[in-house]
């Protein structure tokens, strides 16, 4: 019992918070929303340290490698299983609407009233931008200053692969960069364990918010979305992921999974952020048996770039929105919607809720649907966003673990 109590504690407490938030939010409704900046507390604690600890973990992975090919090696092993697992997240997404019409006339019309009052800014915000600008902008920012923001993580990732390769390069000349790297790195780890002795209050708060706001306010159309997506994530977790893990070490690998994923899975569902989980996430992929370099290079990566919960959400937008305006769905249109949702979900930003917009406009864009369609997806990228993360989240996981088999062999 000690050793059960040692190993789940952190989890219990963790549940036993995120349960009292559940309740709280639905028996005080609305009035649970005061409780909305004791959570916005942890969150904020966690992105000031989201740039600094996706920074310092890539490129400590890349300069700890004992072998300069083993980052040619992973990278093209994590691009590898991020396409064929977001492929196959799409066609589970396209098979699970297709029997239902997520929205029907009478619903379509209590949607659109209820939006009304969406102000022009927002819709003006967007730029009419080619999705070549839009790769570069995600890839890369104007300024330095700019990667000092958790809205540009991509540029991130990219200038932290780009500094490791660079600080090898150096050789004797780049140690003292190295020790002061791997240095500030630990460092940056002991934060994040100081935030998590927080996380059970402020998740239990964020929750009950989150609750006591969405709880009783969904319209039809958009709750039938949310059930199915729900049903369709848990299955996919239940199935896809043991599937995934058994490729990736057999029997073993699927009793490592499910003994180990609970903390990664409370944390994405109770935050609503694939970004704010990413520390939990990378404890448990190392927890997987993957390598520290794996599991520090594929996480933070796969934050921005492997979104199985968010590929799955991008159909279910479309498909809303085909059933919406009347679209006919014919064999060129299953394409269309199938590469509209890979390709919009490559530009969703690890954030909460909110912080797809860049994405949804894309969608919007590629599917030739008037603008005033915008807040329609935004509701449902809210409603379905625990769920979705959910996966965002635990899909890294399963993925470390198939990569790790690509690099490191079946042991």
């Amino acid at each position: 019992m000690k050793k059960f109590w040692s190993n789940y504690k952190s989890t219990i407490i963790l549940l036993f918070a995120i349960i009292i938030g559940a309740v709280v939010g639905l028996v005080f409704k609305e009035k649970a929303k005061v409780l909305a900046p004791l959570g916005d507390l942890f969150l904020n604690l966690m992105f000031i340290i989201i740039v600094p600890l996706i920074f310092l973990n890539i490129t400590t992975s890349i300069v700890k490698m004992s072998k300069a090919k083993r980052l040619g090696k992973i990278m093209v092993s994590v691009v590898v299983v991020f396409i064929i697992t977001s492929v196959i997240a799409v066609l589970v997404g396209l098979a699970s609407t297709l029997p239902f019409k997520l929205v029907s006339t009478e619903d379509s019309e209590q949607i659109r009233s209820s939006l009304e009052e969406v102000s022009e800014a927002e819709s003006e915000s967007t730029e009419d931008m080619s999705i070549l600008q839009r790769t570069v902008n995600a890839l890369t920012v104007n300024d330095f200053s700019g990667l000092l923001s958790k809205n540009n993580l991509i540029a991130v990732i990219v200038f932290a692969i780009i500094f490791g390769i660079a600080t090898r390069m150096a050789g004797d000349k780049g140690k003292p960069v190295v020790d002061f790297i791997v240095s500030a790195n630990e460092v940056v780890i002991k934060i994040v364990k100081i935030i998590m002795y927080y996380a059970p209050i402020g998740l239990g708060c964020y929750f009950a918010a989150l609750i006591g706001t969405f709880g009783n306010e969904i319209a039809i159309g958009y709750l039938k979305t949310f059930v199915i997506y729900t049903v369709v994530a848990i299955a996919f977790y239940l199935i896809v992921y043991t599937l995934y893990a058994f490729i990736g070490k057999g029997k073993k690998g699927v009793k490592l999974f499910w003994k180990n994923i609970l903390p990664a899975t409370v944390t994405s569902v109770a935050t609503c952020s694939s970004a704010a989980s990413i520390p939990v996430n990378i404890e448990t992929a190392k927890k997987l048996g993957v390598s520290d370099d794996i599991a520090e290079t594929l996480v933070p990566f796969g934050t921005s770039f492997h979104k199985d919960g968010s590929n799955i959400g991008s159909v279910f937008k479309i498909m809303f929105l085909v059933c919406l305006f009347g679209t006919p769905i014919t064999g060129m249109a299953v394409l269309q919607i199938l590469g509209v949702a890979l390709v919009a979900t490559l530009l969703v930003s690890a954030v909460p809720i909110g912080g797809g917009t860049i994405s949804e406009m894309l969608i919007i864009t590629l599917m030739g649907y008037p603008l005033a369609a915008l807040p329609i997806l935004t509701i449902i990228a809210t409603i379905i966003d625990p769920p979705a993360t959910m996966l965002n989240v635990v899909g890294d996981d399963a993925a470390a673990m198939m990569v790790s088999r690509m690099v490191d062999g079946k042991d």
